[in-house]
């Protein structure tokens, strides 16, 4: 993002002016300052939380699961070892159209600071995002693999981008890529990531196979969640990353933001569009 210099005349304000300016903006300031750190510094972790009992953060990691079901699924499919699960309520708050001080006193993101471990302020920085106690390198989205799934992760990403960008920047958070088909035939049965792997298995496996539709991890039993989604040996997860930051900027701020237009305009260009029968 480029700052044009030079475009407005300079603002001169008398001595007393800028004094009493200054010391509203630093009382403003300090409010801020203190409502994070209150906020941010609980020294109990969630009592939704479902830790690990490992300690080394490079070797742990935690889902954020989306609802009770499928985090009490999680829970019991884990490796107790390594894997912490933490379910989150529903739709997360859209930070995007949210003010700083509804962010910071919003529960679920209370709780996903406290749980990795995250809190506000360097000795470099006051307002730097402080990872050092950092509980877990692997931060794991997980959601049904449906349209409110894709809303929830995406509102998640987009906190994550605003206001934990380095957890991005240094490659600690992931989406898990749980199945959206498990077909079966007999004693055979093999899950399938998308329509077109659906259609290979089938034509693979010959008449008479059965196909099973997830329409969210809570239809899965914990075994099931453990061999295609938490199992390292076997799951698919995707890294994120940011290649260009203004451009996801500009995205975030069109697809999450007010303005209704672009991201009209947006989803009308990109929208996969479906022949249903009626």
């Amino acid at each position: 993002m480029k700052v044009l210099e030079g475009s407005e005349p300079p603002i001169v304000l008398k001595q007393s002016q800028e004094h009493n300016h200054c010391a509203t903006f630093g009382i403003v300031e300090a409010k801020e300052m203190v409502q994070r750190k209150t906020v941010m510094s609980s020294g109990s972790l969630p009592g939704k939380l479902a830790d690990c009992s490992g300690k080394d953060p490079a070797e742990c990691e935690i889902y954020l699961v989306e609802g009770d079901s499928a985090g009490g699924t999680a829970k019991q499919g884990r490796d107790r070892f390594f894997q912490a699960i933490m379910p989150l309520r529903g739709k997360i708050l859209n930070v995007e159209k949210a003010m700083q001080h509804k962010v910071f006193e919003n529960e679920e993101i209370k709780n996903i600071f406290t749980a990795l471990g995250v809190t506000i302020g360097t000795e470099e920085d006051p307002r730097a995002l402080n990872l050092s106690k950092l509980r877990y390198h692997k931060i794991v989205i997980m959601c049904d693999a449906d349209i409110d799934g894709s809303h929830i992760a995406t509102l998640i990403l987009t906190f994550f981008f605003r206001y934990m960008r380095e957890l991005v920047e240094n490659g600690h958070v992931y989406i898990a890529t749980p199945p959206l088909y498990l077909v079966k035939k007999g004693a055979k049965k093999q899950y399938a990531w998308s329509d077109k792997e659906r259609d290979e298995i089938i034509e693979s496996f010959g008449d008479g196979a059965k196909i099973q539709r997830y329409k969210g991890l809570g239809e899965m039993n914990a075994e099931q969640l453990w061999d295609t989604t938490m199992d390292p040996e076997f799951r698919t997860m995707r890294q994120v990353q940011i290649d260009n930051g203004t451009e996801a900027d500009r995205i975030f701020s069109m697809l999450m933001g007010d303005d209704v237009p672009p991201r009209r305009e947006f989803i009308e260009k990109n929208a996969i569009y479906a022949n249903i029968d009626a």
